[in-house]
């Protein structure tokens, strides 16, 4: 059995914030044009108050849903899979699901950055074992919530990595296809990097403080795990599929600021014309990055047509999929 997309959705909230207008909210002190220079992010959209993880997602899911032409009730599974969620219980799938009107095994899927790709390979496993026979996976990221507010230089030099999130939904129909579909897929992962980046709270460790709400890391540390990584694992999917570079109608990858992105490029070898290039007007979407920059590319493509994921996660873990259009 061939497993693949057959329906592609994303969503954006409507209000957007320059670097500039949010490196003046963090502090007035920093120099004019810091955050942008060091990122090479111009803008990002940020969720309304009154929209959430599940309203990104869902709005996205119904995209997704119209591409392939099919109703909420032709789904047997939906999983949530993002580094954001509505409530630590119950999962946000449930809120996505009874606003979306399925009756789906609904549950949550969770792995950082790396979320939604391993949504996408949670919902093939269980199609090509016989336990859904269609599945939704949505994602729906609000990690602005997580920036540090006005603060002091110390603290926002702490959570600066924070300062490149933007917030975003995107949706995915997966089930079985005649041809193409998803190809393979590969992971990497190196746990005892898990304290490199994140938000320590809401879970046992730290259930309540505003101080563990917010997101902190070390933006160097997961760079050079990256970089040590990433290139041996595309090395693998080379040897494995026997398709190069140029084989591949685009390459997505996970975008956290541009200098990182461009140092993707010099490590990998991955033709710069093969990206699609979202963070310098989106920031970091965490796991919708990929489902947005994938529904940005889904109109032009063709059957036949190959697409390189590559995914990177806090945690850490490294993450790639070939898909082939059908």
């Amino acid at each position: 059995m061939r497993v693949g997309i057959t329906g592609v959705g994303a969503h954006l909230p409507e209000h957007e914030v320059t670097t500039a207008e949010l490196q003046e909210r963090v502090s007035a002190r920093l120099g004019r044009g810091l955050f942008a220079r060091l990122t090479g992010i111009e803008r990002r959209r940020i969720a309304a108050a009154d929209e959430y993880a599940s309203t990104l997602a869902l709005h996205a899911a119904r995209a997704a849903l119209a591409d392939a032409g099919l109703d909420p009730l032709d789904v047997d599974l939906l999983l949530f899979a993002s580094a954001s969620r509505d409530m630590v219980e119950p999962a946000t799938a449930h809120i996505v699901q009874a606003e979306l009107g399925s009756r789906a095994h609904a549950l949550d899927v969770t792995n950082a950055c790396n979320s939604f790709v391993n949504g996408i390979d949670l919902a093939r496993s269980m199609i090509l074992a016989g336990r859904a026979r269609r599945a939704l996976v949505v994602t729906g990221e609000t990690p602005t919530r997580a920036m540090r507010p006005a603060t002091g230089l110390a603290d926002a030099r702490r959570s600066f990595a924070g300062y490149t999130f933007g917030d975003a939904g995107a949706a995915v129909v997966v089930e079985p296809v005649d041809a193409g579909g998803i190809l393979d897929i590969d992971t990497e992962t190196h746990s005892e990097h898990w304290t490199a980046g994140g938000i320590p709270g809401g879970g046992s460790r730290h259930p309540r403080g505003d101080e563990h709400t917010y997101f902190t890391g070390d933006g160097h540390r997961l760079r050079s795990v990256f970089e040590k990584v990433g290139a041996g694992i595309l090395d693998r999917v080379r040897s494995r599929t026997g398709l190069e570079h140029a084989d591949y109608a685009k390459v997505l990858v996970h975008q956290v600021t541009l200098p990182y992105l461009d140092r993707f490029v010099e490590v990998t070898g991955v033709p710069r014309d093969k990206l699609e290039i979202t963070v310098t007007g989106l920031g970091n979407m965490a796991s919708a990055t990929l489902g947005v920059q994938l529904a940005r590319i889904h109109p032009s493509l063709t059957p036949g047509d190959r697409v390189l994921f590559v995914g990177l996660g806090g945690g850490v873990s490294v993450m790639t999929m070939v898909w082939e259009r059908s």
